[in-house]
């Protein structure tokens, strides 16, 4: 059993905080930004130390690459590097590093593999300086429209096209992740479930689907304090009343149904005016794509009128449950397993860069817990001790799809 160096993953992710650190002990690390472009530069730095080659393709991703005996497709470890702003100091940049570990304890003991190692960092995974989020793993799987993301610009007017020239990063397409034999992605969860249940080890079977509508509801507006309440046709009013309703018919369809009002929009938004709009959306993720048809369903039947109000909906966006390849969750779960951690399988309700290379390589996730299922923000952790176990499932699981793939 091949074990990892602790003691040199703890550095590794000591010394990746300190780009773009945040006054509070996080990061805020945007897509190449000057931050994300320094942590690129000692990703590669540290790569080439050991031997490995780093290329980039048109989006900036980075391959760093140790060559196997067999000329056949890498395995590919990985995750991405820049983070949200005020972000945390493992979201992302964990699953980079203990790819990056587990290549050095296979150096460490002297052995090379059948199968080429390749470790990813994709670019723009948070979105959070570019949208949309999985910019270039978009990009990549067909999902997205390269030219519709070049032409994305940040707050100050920059394009991705203009960020991506000036990084230095900026590779031939020729060099895009097209085939490998297995992907592993390796995150913290930002979630309570493994911390609650006392486990070390998520093993991620898929990402779970979702969808998402504005409900607009339109009123009259008038003045608050001149119209009785017997008179008034108050959108603000009503949308309380929807929200409830809608909550009282969710919490009934399953008890993994997670949904969210997140954004809500009062016109004109004047303590001395009744509305005459109340715009608010719904979010709703769940792994059962009849569970989500139900949603659907419940929101499309939502009354046209309600308190002389006119309801109406919008389906902004939705995705499928991704399901994982089979068998590279099983060399996860027994990797896991012969390591003797407490691991199980769940299901990711965020997105990550594995569900659209799922689309075209065998894929797998591995979650390590979040404390306090906290994320996206400066004071998210991970002990090192949940770190390094993350970093040795990894590992075996790379060496048990070798062997298993080298015996076919």
């Amino acid at each position: 059993m091949v074990k990892c160096n602790s003691n040199r993953l703890q550095k590794f992710i000591e010394l990746f905080s300190e780009f773009g650190k945040t006054e509070n002990n996080g990061v805020t690390r945007l897509s190449l930004s000057a931050e994300d472009i320094a942590a690129r530069s000692k990703f590669q730095e540290l790569c080439e130390e050991i031997g490995m080659t780093v290329t980039y393709d048109d989006m900036a991703n980075m391959y760093a690459t140790m060559p196997g005996k067999r000329n056949v497709p890498p395995i590919v470890i990985g995750s991405h590097l820049d983070s949200v702003v005020k972000g945390g100091r493992f979201d992302g940049v964990l699953g980079v590093l203990t790819a990056l570990e587990a290549v050095y304890a296979l150096k460490d003991a002297n052995m090379e593999l059948d199968y080429p190692i390749t470790i990813v960092n994709f670019t723009n995974e948070e979105g959070a300086r570019f949208e949309p989020s999985l910019m270039s793993s978009g990009v990549l799987s067909g999902k997205f429209d390269k030219i519709k993301m070049l032409a994305s610009t940040d707050k100050n007017g920059i394009t991705f096209a203009q960020a991506l020239k000036e990084s230095g990063f900026e590779g031939p397409e020729e060099n895009r992740l097209k085939e490998a034999s297995a992907y592993i992605e390796l995150h913290i969860e930002q979630g309570p479930v493994l911390e609650s249940e006392k486990l070390d080890i998520g093993v991620v079977e898929g990402v779970l689907g979702m969808v998402c509508y504005e409900i607009s509801i339109h009123g009259e507006s008038n003045h608050a304090g001149t119209t009785p309440i017997n008179m008034r046709k108050d959108p603000m009013f009503t949308a309380a009343n929807v929200i409830t309703e809608m909550q009282r018919k969710l919490q009934s369809l399953d008890s993994k149904l997670v949904y969210t009002i997140g954004r809500m929009n009062a016109y004109p938004n004047i303590h001395t005016v009744i509305p005459s709009e109340v715009t608010f959306t719904l979010e709703a993720r769940h792994q059962d794509q009849e569970v989500m048809k139900e949603v659907a369903e419940m929101v499309v039947g939502l009354p046209k009128n309600l308190s002389g109000c006119f309801i109406e909906s919008t389906r902004l966006w939705d995705r499928d449950t991704v399901d994982f390849d089979e068998e590279v969750i099983h060399a996860v779960e027994t990797a896991c397993k012969d390591l003797g951690y407490k691991g199980n399988r769940m299901y990711s309700g965020a997105g990550h860069d594995a569900q659209f290379i799922a689309s075209y390589i065998p894929s797998a996730m591995i979650f390590v817990p979040s404390v306090k299922g906290y994320s996206h923000r400066e004071d998210e952790l991970t002990s090192y001790e949940d770190c390094v176990k993350g970093a040795n499932v990894l590992l075996n699981a790379v060496l048990k799809l070798c062997r298993e793939k080298v015996n076919l």
